[in-house]
C-alpha cells in the first residue's frame, strides 16, 4: 500500500494564477491527512480529484492567513456536503477560538462535531497514533508558534514464506497472525522453528515531514533523521539571508543544510517568496549542498517510498 503526497499549493502570502498557498495531501495507510490550508484549498481539493469525505484529520502548523484561511470554507462545504462524522483538527492554541468565532458570526451551523487539539508545548511531541501511524510535532521557529509535522507508518508485519509453511502441517491459518508479528513457532516435539525461516522481512515502513515557515534551525535535525521525504520552505535565496532571518523564514541554501545533516532521502521545497519568477533559481542554489532536491510539483501526486 504506497503512501502518495499531493501539493495542493506552495506559494508564500499571496496566491497567483499558477499557485495557491500551502496546502497538502497525504495519503498514508488509508488515511487521508490535509496539512495546512491556505485559500482556495478545496478547490485545489477537487482539481486534484479528492474525496472530501476520506479527510478527518487537518494538521495547521500556525495561524498566518496564507496556512490557514481556507479552513472556514473547507468546514462549510463539509457541512453542505452532509458530513456527520466527527473532524480532528490539530493545530496552535487559539485555532478553536479562531474558527468558532467566524462560525458564530456567520451563523455557520454544522452537521458533525469538530475535536479540537490546540497545541502549545515547545518540544516534539507524539499527537495522533493508530495501529498503523503516528504523527509528532516539529516546534519550528517562525514569527508565531509554529510546528511542522512527522508522519510516520509503523513498523509493517512481516511476509509469510508459504513455500516453507506448508512443511509443518501443525502451522494452521490461525497461527499466521503471531507468525506476522515475528514470533517464533513451537512444533509438538518441542523444537522451535525460528521466525525467519517462515516469513520474509516486511515492506519498508515510510515517513514524511512537513516543515512550514521557520527559521534555519538544527534543533528539528534529530526529530527528521532520516525521514524518506523531507519538504522545507525556502522563501528566499541565501543573499537575502538576513530578510529570512528577520521575517521568520528560511533560504534554499538552509534547507538543503538542514536536509544534508538530517539525511534525509529526497527535500522537496517550498514556499517561495512572489519576487522570484524562475523558481529553478532554488533548486540550482540547494543542489550546491544537497543533491536530491527537487521543486513542487502542483497537483501531481509523489510517491514517498
Amino acid at each position: 500500500m504506497s503512501t502518495h503526497l499531493t501539493i495542493l499549493g506552495f506559494n508564500s502570502a499571496i496566491p497567483t494564477v499558477n499557485s495557491a498557498p500551502t496546502a497538502q495531501l497525504l495519503e498514508m495507510e488509508e488515511r487521508h491527512f490535509l496539512i495546512d490550508c491556505g485559500e482556495g484549498t478545496q478547490v485545489q481539493l477537487r482539481k486534484a480529484k479528492s474525496r472530501f469525505s476520506k479527510i478527518n484529520h487537518i494538521f495547521i502548523s500556525h495561524l498566518h492567513g496564507d496556512h490557514c484561511f481556507g479552513l472556514p470554507g473547507l468546514i462549510a462545504s463539509f457541512r453542505l456536503l452532509g458530513r456527520e462524522t466527527p473532524m480532528h483538527i490539530y493545530g496552535p492554541k487559539g485555532i478553536a477560538e479562531m474558527l468558532e468565532t467566524i462560525f458564530r458570526l456567520t451563523e455557520t451551523h454544522r452537521g458533525f462535531e469538530i475535536i479540537y487539539h490546540e497545541l502549545s508545548s515547545k518540544q516534539s511531541e507524539k499527537i495522533y497514533e493508530d495501529q498503523r501511524v503516528e504523527v509528532f510535532t516539529i516546534p519550528l521557529k517562525h514569527r508565531i508558534y509554529c510546528n511542522g509535522y512527522l508522519f510516520r507508518e509503523k513498523q509493517k508485519p512481516r511476509h509469510l514464506n508459504i513455500k516453507e509453511i506448508i512443511k509443518y502441517p501443525e502451522i494452521e491459518t490461525c497461527d499466521y497472525h503471531n507468525l506476522k508479528l515475528g514470533k517464533d513457532f513451537i512444533l509438538k516435539d518441542g523444537y522451535v522453528l525460528k521466525n525467519e525461516v517462515l516469513t520474509t522481512d516486511p515492506t519498508k515502513s515510510v515517513s514524511y515531514a512537513f516543515c512550514s515557515d521557520t527559521r534555519y534551525s538544527e534543533e528539528i535535525i534529530p526529530i527528521i533523521q532520516n525521514v524518506d521525504v523531507l519538504y522545507h520552505e525556502a522563501t528566499f535565496l541565501h543573499d537575502l539571508s538576513e530578510m529570512a532571518q528577520h521575517t521568520g523564514h528560511s533560504t534554499a541554501l538552509e534547507a538543503a543544510r538542514i536536509a544534508r545533516k538530517a539525511q534525509v532521502g529526497k527535500l522537496i521545497l517550498g514556499h517561495f517568496s512572489n519576487r522570484y519568477q524562475d523558481l529553478s533559481v532554488f533548486t540550482d542554489e540547494a543542489r550546491k549542498i544537497f543533491a536530491e532536491t527537487y521543486l513542487p510539483q502542483q497537483l501531481i501526486p509523489v510517491q514517498i517510498g
